[in-house]
């Protein structure tokens, strides 16, 4: 478990948000246009799609325009404290990035731009299995960093992938538990989405030793079970499952070895029509009655979004598709930007909601 003080958090009065220049980026939704316009169309639809009609896609943003928030006056917030404590290392504030694949699709620097936005600042960035980057060089970048992890069907190659993990001082296993098959991800299909060339997934082809080029004859797992929980926590790290919607998976996960649950229904990539990861959250978070955290992911896009998970049990909050954005507007800036204007966000939301910390936000505050 690594120790609080890996990586020092800045006395609240130095947290000053990086804003970019132009009027036209002071949000998250501002990045995902000016990226809509930069990107190429296959990245694009890579990014941006869903599966089939892309119902769950949008319900994971609808779930939270249909929250409200009830504030709190006439309360001391003239200092906020964002921060939590997840896993044993005190975060500067809720926020961590989810998994992306290809980030090196978006910006030429991909995974390595992002690494050094989020060590910057603190936060911790979990790298696919899928990443674009060698996963020992996104560490080099160091700050905080979990790996997440797909099982390959080969179990030679599947331990090699976790090994090089945990030699290259991931913190953290992301297991991701809701990719039995690839969703129907119908905007790749109408444009014929292939990876471009020149972009690689180099650590599963290490890990199974083929070549770039052969990489897509490695097949992942489609034969997860709750035993593999056990084998994966088995290397001695922290495993946070990622794709929970049901409570009951969320006991099962438990009793069979997790760290820490990520409800999650993949950014509505996989099962059109499931549940909103937020709308899925508080029967999770009382399923597991305080055991372990509670992470989300799964259209965050405000400070406030990020507010409402949290009031609602949540510990920390991912974001996946932002991140992306950033990284094509302005590569390591314009990934700091997002971070930056999110927690920025969050912290205004905070102090107008009247909660002076993290513990402050409870059920109470929403209607």
């Amino acid at each position: 478990m690594p120790e609080e003080s890996g990586l020092p958090i800045p006395p609240r009065a130095s947290f000053e948000p990086t804003l970019p220049d132009d009027p036209n980026l002071i949000n998250l939704n501002d990045y995902e246009r000016v990226a809509a316009e930069r990107l190429a169309a296959g990245p694009l639809a890579y990014f941006t799609g869903g599966a089939a009609d892309e119902i769950t896609l949008r319900d994971n943003r609808a779930a939270f325009a249909r929250q409200g928030i009830v504030p709190r006056v006439m309360r001391d917030v003239s200092t906020v404290d964002p921060s939590v404590e997840v896993l044993g290392r005190r975060w500067p504030s809720p926020i961590w990035i989810a998994p992306t694949a290809l980030q090196r699709m978006a910006h030429p620097d991909g995974e390595l731009a992002t690494a050094r936005a989020a060590a910057a600042r603190g936060v911790t960035m979990a790298v696919s299995t899928s990443a674009s980057t060698d996963i020992a060089d996104i560490a080099a970048v160091g700050g905080p960093r979990w790996f997440q992890v797909y099982l390959l069907a080969d179990p030679g190659a599947r331990r090699a992938l976790v090994e090089r993990a945990v030699a290259a001082g991931y913190e953290a296993l992301l297991l991701t538990v809701d990719l039995a098959r690839i969703g129907r991800r119908e905007r790749d299909l109408r444009i014929g989405f292939r990876i471009p060339v020149g972009v690689d997934i180099p650590n599963v082809a290490i890990a199974a030793g083929v070549s770039p080029e052969d990489v897509a004859s490695v097949a992942f797992t489609d034969r997860l079970t709750w035993t593999d929980l056990e084998w994966l926590a088995g290397f001695g790290l922290p495993v946070i499952v990622k794709g929970i919607l049901h409570p009951d998976d969320a006991r099962l996960a438990i009793e069979h070895g997790a760290a820490g649950i990520d409800v999650s229904n993949h950014g509505g990539r996989q099962l059109d029509g499931a549940i909103a990861s937020l709308d899925a959250l508080p029967a999770i978070v009382e399923a597991v009655d305080g055991r372990l955290p509670v992470l989300l992911d799964g259209g965050v896009r405000r400070g406030t979004d990020v507010l409402m998970a949290l009031a609602m049990g949540a510990n920390a909050v991912g974001i996946g598709r932002p991140v992306i954005w950033g990284l094509a507007v302005d590569g390591e800036t314009g990934v700091g930007n997002v971070l930056d204007l999110l927690r920025a966000e969050f912290e205004n939301a905070m102090a107008l909601s009247g909660a002076a910390s993290c513990a402050d936000l409870t059920p109470e505050l929403l209607a």
